[in-house]
C-alpha cells in the first residue's frame, strides 16, 4: 500500500469517525429546536466571541513569531506567520495533527529558516499550551472542586485503575528498556550512514527551536500573551454561554469547567474535534442543570463558530500563501 493511499484511508477513517460520532449525538434533535436556540441568541455576544477569536490566533501567531525569528537575522512580519498558522490550522480540519508540520512548511516558504529549528518551536509553544492547561484545570479544581471529583468518579474507576498498574506495570517497563535497547543497537550499527546523520542534523535544529524559549528578548511580552491567550478562550465561551438563553444563567466558574472540558474534547485525533467536543461539552453541562439537548446545541454553536472562523481566515491564507509562492522573502 502506497503512502498516499494509507494517508487517504487513515483520513477517511478518521472523518468517517467523527461524523458518526457526530450524528449519534444529534439524531434525535429537530431541526426546528436548533433554529428556535438561534433565533433566541444574542448576536451581538455571539459576534464578539468570533472577534475575540481572530484575535487570540494573531496574539498566537506574534507569540510564534517571537520563538522563530530568535537566533535569526531575519525581521519576521506577524502577518506571515498569522497566514501560516490559519493555513495549518485548516489542514487540521482535513487530516488531524498534520497542520503542525504545514504551518512550518509555509513559514518556510517565507522566511529560508530551517524547518527543524521551526518545528522545535511548535512542539515548544504546544507544550507551553499544555502547561497552561493543566494550570486551568487546576483553577477548575479549585473552584469546582465538588463537580470535579463527581465527574472524575464516574470516569474513572479506582480499584480497577490499581489493578491494571499491578498486572502491566513490570511488562511496560520491560518493554521500555526493550525498545530503548533495539533503539540503541541500531544507532550504534548505522550511525555512520547518511540518513541517521540528517536525522542527528534535524535534531540539532529542533533542540535549538525548543531553547528559544530561554534565548528569546522579550519574555514578558511572550508570558503575558501566553496568559492572554487563554483568558481570551474563556472569554470566547463565556460570551456565548451569555448569548444562548439556555446558558445565559452559567456562572463564569461553571463556564471554565465546560471550558476544560471541552478543551480535552479537542485533544481527541478526530478532525477538528467533531462528535468529541459535542459529546464532552454537552456531558459537563447536564452538571449544571442544563438539558442534553439543550447542552448539545451549545455545543454545537460554540464549534460551529470556531470552525467557521478557521475555514475563512484558512482559506484567505491559501490566497496568500499562493502569492508568495513564486518569490521567498529574502533578509
Amino acid at each position: 500500500m502506497s503512502k498516499k493511499i494509507k494517508q487517504g484511508v487513515q483520513v477517511t477513517v478518521s472523518l468517517l469517525i467523527a461524523l458518526i460520532i457526530f450524528f449519534y449525538l444529534y439524531r434525535d434533535i429537530e431541526k426546528d429546536t436548533i433554529l428556535e436556540a438561534l433565533g433566541e441568541t444574542d448576536w451581538f455576544l455571539l459576534l464578539s466571541s468570533v472577534s475575540v477569536g481572530i484575535l487570540g490566533y494573531w496574539l498566537r501567531a506574534w507569540r510564534w513569531k517571537i520563538l522563530i525569528e530568535t537566533g535569526e537575522n531575519y525581521r519576521i512580519k506577524t502577518g506571515n506567520v498569522f497566514w501560516a498558522l490559519m493555513f495549518g490550522y485548516l489542514i487540521n480540519l482535513v487530516i488531524p495533527r498534520a497542520g503542525e508540520l504545514a504551518r512550518c512548511a509555509a513559514v518556510n516558504r517565507s522566511y529560508p529558516i530551517k524547518t527543524g529549528k521551526i518545528f522545535g518551536t511548535v512542539v515548544l509553544e504546544r507544550t507551553i499550551d499544555m502547561v497552561f492547561m493543566l494550570l486551568l484545570i487546576a483553577l477548575a479544581f479549585l473552584l469546582q472542586g465538588s463537580v470535579f471529583l463527581e465527574i472524575f468518579g464516574l470516569l474513572v474507576s479506582f480499584p480497577a485503575l490499581t489493578a491494571f498498574m499491578n498486572s502491566y506495570f513490570t511488562l511496560g517497563m520491560v518493554i521500555l528498556a526493550g525498545g530503548i535497547g533495539i533503539l540503541y543497537l541500531a544507532y550504534r550499527k548505522y550511525r555512520h550512514s547518511g540518513w541517521i546523520g540528517k536525522i542527528r542534523q534535524f535534531l540539532r535544529q529542533f533542540v535549538s527551536g525548543l531553547e528559544t524559549v530561554f534565548q528569546m528578548k522579550k519574555q514578558a511580552g511572550f508570558w503575558t500573551v501566553s496568559v492572554l491567550i487563554w483568558v481570551i478562550y474563556f472569554l470566547m465561551m463565556y460570551w456565548i454561554a451569555l448569548a444562548i438563553l439556555s446558558t445565559s444563567l452559567l456562572s463564569a466558574s461553571s463556564v471554565l469547567m465546560v471550558l476544560v472540558m471541552g478543551s480535552i474534547g479537542m485533544v481527541a485525533p478526530v478532525q477538528g474535534g467533531i462528535g468529541t467536543f459535542h459529546a464532552m461539552v454537552a456531558f459537563i453541562l447536564l452538571f449544571y442543570g442544563i438539558s442534553e439537548e439543550q447542552g448539545k446545541i451549545f455545543a454545537m454553536i460554540v464549534h460551529a463558530s470556531q470552525m467557521l472562523t478557521i475555514m475563512v481566515l484558512g482559506g484567505l491564507s491559501l490566497l496568500f500563501l499562493a502569492g508568495k509562492k513564486e518569490s521567498n522573502l529574502q533578509p
